[in-house]
């Protein structure tokens, strides 16, 4: 009866973890403004590639001197490889890069965004989206 009991409660404990993982999966379009595109400038806090989504948070300087720190949402770290974006390389960001950035807003005016390009701090401009990602 215990072990009947305790095998309910694990798939239980299965299916309720499971269901999170597929609800925190969202479309862009639910997100993100899908129609708009801001730019700005900032210094880069922190780079994580992950799965199923990287992520990118620059510190941009606001008019009163004060600094907001924006959270960017990537692709997942195999596809920014497959674009030749990783820790290493000629496109690797690092802390402290003073970037520009293209990105998708977020809807609800949130400092969060899906980028789309960076121009380097050497000028180079590195598409991050595939194209067909922001459609």
């Amino acid at each position: 009866m215990i072990k009947r009991t305790l095998g309910c409660v694990a798939l239980f404990g299965s299916l309720v973890a499971s269901t999170g993982l597929l609800q925190a999966h969202h479309s862009l379009a639910g997100v993100y403004d899908m129609h708009n595109e801001k730019e700005m400038s900032g210094t880069v806090a922190s780079i994580k590639y992950t799965n199923p989504h990287g992520s990118l948070s620059i510190a941009v300087k606001n008019a009163d001197g004060t600094s907001t720190e924006w959270v960017m949402t990537m692709g997942s770290a195999t596809a920014l490889a497959q674009r030749g974006i990783g820790r290493t390389g000629e496109n690797a960001l690092h802390n402290g890069d003073n970037i520009k950035i293209r990105f998708r807003p977020a809807k609800d005016g949130s400092p969060l965004g899906f980028l789309l390009l960076v121009t380097m701090p050497d000028g180079r401009v590195v598409m991050v989206a595939a194209p067909n990602a922001t459609e």
